[in-house]
């Protein structure tokens, strides 16, 4: 596993004791609260991405990216689509 292999794991088990810079912990914090309590979304959570040098041009991406991947899931997930794992064989349901 390469170190930036490594590093995506990481994230991907725990974003906040993962080794990453303060952008990049806001950038995760604002895209997991967006995700999973979108109506505490408040001006502070702004104000600390704008702190870690994101402008609004920036915070809309952010939000955008955020929510296609939101929808997207929430699509497969409805539809019942099944992921395939890397070497192109589905993934077992839980």
């Amino acid at each position: 596993m390469t170190r930036d292999q490594k590093l995506v794991a990481a994230v991907a088990a725990d974003w906040r004791s993962a080794p990453i810079s303060a952008r990049e912990s806001a950038l995760c914090a604002y895209a997991d609260k967006l995700t999973t309590n979108p109506r505490e979304m408040s001006e502070a959570d702004l104000r600390t991405l704008r702190s870690e040098g994101l402008d609004d041009g920036d915070i809309l991406d952010l939000a955008q990216v955020v929510a296609y991947f939101n929808y997207v899931n929430r699509i497969a997930d409805g539809l019942g689509v099944q992921l395939e794992k890397e070497d192109g064989s589905e993934e077992d349901s839980e």
